[in-house]
């Protein structure tokens, strides 16, 4: 208990899977937590019953949505602590193979995979650049290996990890104590987890066992699992990590 005391924190995409476990692991550690999200009713139903936690609505493709949310924050809490740039999207059609993804769901997962960590890193720059703070990027085993089905979402999250080295590196040569890393899940048990299986083609079943076939440690990861290395990259205890990637995979890349 403790480890991010009193820190005000953003998590985007915090109605549902990763993000919610983020923003209850957050604030279970004692951080005053805003959860976005482009669904009321998921986000509400994180924050309800949480003392300190609130819900905004919230589309991160739009540099308004995200203008609102800072000044809401900041208005109220005085600073911003700890930015997770969580909310993503896997596809918008049931294929994502390169020669057939159309370009409206290529630039649709890359708006908001993309586009919306950009926007997330700029706005949090200026809310944290006088008094310090931690990015949290949330990328994907994607961002490390070809995914040929999956040939828009990778690209995205292979851009999250680029820019969070940039925004690292330019917020360590200003001065402004910022801190910016991306964490990287890889076969995770969430209803994203399930759209991938269905993605990939064939039998989603099989395609689960094959994919926990390939994990050394020899089972899925839990959204607990992505949970607790974000709040290390949060915490104080991370002051000296920036422009890291944080793999959370049970070591499917490197077998």
């Amino acid at each position: 208990m403790g480890r991010v005391d009193k820190k005000i924190a953003i998590v985007t995409g915090g109605g549902n899977g990763i993000g919610r476990a983020i923003a209850e692991r957050l604030a279970a550690e004692g951080a005053i937590v805003t959860v976005t999200d482009q669904n009321p009713a998921a986000g509400q139903a994180v924050a309800d019953g949480i003392d300190t936690m609130q819900f905004l609505e919230h589309d991160v493709r739009i540099a308004a949505d995200w203008a609102k949310v800072m000044d809401s924050v900041t208005q109220q809490h005085g600073r911003l602590d700890i930015l997770i740039n969580n909310a993503g999207i896997l596809a918008t059609e049931s294929t994502q193979d390169v020669e057939n993804t159309s370009l409206d769901q290529w630039r649709t997962v890359n708006a908001v995979n993309s586009e919306g960590v950009f926007l997330g890193c700029q706005h949090g720059i200026e809310a944290m650049k006088a008094t310090g703070g931690s990015i949290v990027n949330l990328s994907s085993i994607a961002a490390l290996m070809a995914t040929p089905h999956l040939s828009a979402y990778g690209a995205s999250k292979a851009a999250v990890r680029q820019l969070t080295k940039t925004v690292a590196v330019h917020c360590g040569r200003k001065g402004y104590r910022i801190r910016c890393n991306s964490v990287h899940p890889g076969v995770i048990q969430t209803s994203m987890g399930d759209e991938v299986m269905e993605l990939a083609g064939g039998n989603a079943k099989e395609n689960w066992a094959a994919r926990i076939k390939a994990i050394p440690l020899g089972e899925p990861g839990t959204v607990e699992d992505v949970a607790n290395c974000v709040l290390f990259l949060a915490s104080d205890e991370a002051r000296h990590v920036t422009g890291a990637q944080l793999i959370v995979d049970g070591g499917m890349t490197c077998a």
